[in-house]
């Protein structure tokens, strides 16, 4: 194929400027030799006719002009208004007639074998593209984009604090969703949009602050922040915070798991605090709880077959949901102690060693 044309449905024709001065530009010709030749039928068959082999020409020559649906059905509607003022003009004149049987034959005739070859040389040697369509996607990505980068900024300054000076947006399309991180003065923070779901922070002070505050004190910053900017994880979860480091600058990993049934669900939120209370970086996940088959495997039969399989004796056990062949199922986590490998997951219900998916 030599040429391309847009394909788009003319949306845009009666606002378009030159859409409007094609209609215009093909009135007067069609209406004068209507007047003439007395057969509007047949006239404005060859109009729409002489449209389309222009377009043709222009989407196979470079003569700095492209091919359009809208120019075709612009330029064929000027085509039409100017046969119908002709025909008009003509039942006016007291001298005219129409031999409208005749014409209709003739016009119907060559708008059909017009149109084959047209078809068929469009489909031989035009490529079509919707241009229309490709603008209106590009503005909706624009906008998309545009709402995306206002709420990562903000959602950098409320979570680093004042001053913080956005140096960079990214975005990044997953699907239909977007990826969207903000680097900043003092870290970055990610999340997803439309969804509205922070994903990570952290800031670029990442040790952590000489402070007093007691262990329940920043307990307590951990689940405001969490019930801030992740209510929904905060929902029936539970929480629990464990100390990394020595001295007055170690930080506190204060976690919220779910879980439904004994199962733990796939939702994390993980949020780092100071002794002095500063929120220093956060990991979340917030997957929706799945539905899962009923447990039949119990703990310390878990253990009795994981022994079974690895020869070791487990030391711990855990019951999560994990995705196995792209569907969720109990798991039990087994740590076996063996150095080569430690872990083991077997299936809750059905007691067989899997796999989980990546």
């Amino acid at each position: 194929m030599d040429g391309y044309c847009d394909t788009g449905v003319p949306t845009h024709l009666f606002t378009s400027s030159s859409a409007l001065l094609n209609i215009a530009l093909f009135v007067s010709a069609p209406m004068l030799a209507v007047i003439t030749f007395r057969r509007p039928a047949t006239v404005a068959a060859v109009s729409v006719l002489c449209s389309g082999s222009i377009e043709l020409i222009q989407a196979t020559a470079s003569l700095g002009r492209a091919c359009s649906v809208t120019d075709v059905t612009a330029n064929a509607l000027g085509a039409l208004i100017g046969s119908g003022i002709g025909t008009v003009w003509v039942l006016l004149d007291s001298r005219g007639s129409i031999d409208a049987k005749r014409d209709f034959g003739w016009g119907a005739s060559v708008a059909v074998a017009g149109a084959s070859v047209l078809v068929g040389l469009f489909s031989f040697s035009v490529s079509s593209i919707d241009v229309v369509a490709a603008e209106d996607r590009q503005r909706a990505q624009i906008q998309t984009l545009s709402g995306a980068s206002d709420w990562i900024e903000q959602a950098a300054e409320g979570i680093f604090g004042r001053g913080t000076e956005v140096k960079e947006t990214r975005s990044q399309a997953d699907g239909g969703r977007w990826h969207v991180t903000a680097a900043t003065n003092r870290g970055e923070v990610s999340g997803w949009w439309p969804d509205k779901s922070l994903e990570r922070a952290e800031s670029k002070r990442n040790r952590g602050d000489i402070g007093n505050l007691t262990r329940s004190q920043i307990e307590a910053t951990g689940e405001q922040f969490a019930r801030k900017w992740f209510p929904q994880s905060v929902v029936k979860s539970r929480r629990t915070m464990y100390p990394v480091g020595e001295g007055k600058d170690k930080v506190y990993v204060v976690l919220y798991r779910r879980y439904v049934n004994d199962v733990m669900m796939p939702m994390r939120l993980d949020i780092t605090v100071t002794s002095a209370g500063r929120v220093m970086d956060f990991t979340s996940r917030p997957d929706r709880d799945p539905e899962l088959p009923a447990v039949s495997i119990g703990r310390e039969e878990a253990k009795q077959l994981a022994k079974r399989v690895t020869g070791h004796q487990p030391q711990h056990a855990n019951l999560l949901a994990q995705k196995v062949s792209g569907r969720w199922r109990p798991v039990w986590l087994l740590d076996t102690g063996k150095e080569d490998n430690p872990d083991i997951f077997l299936d809750a219900v059905a007691g067989v060693e899997v796999t989980p998916d990546l």
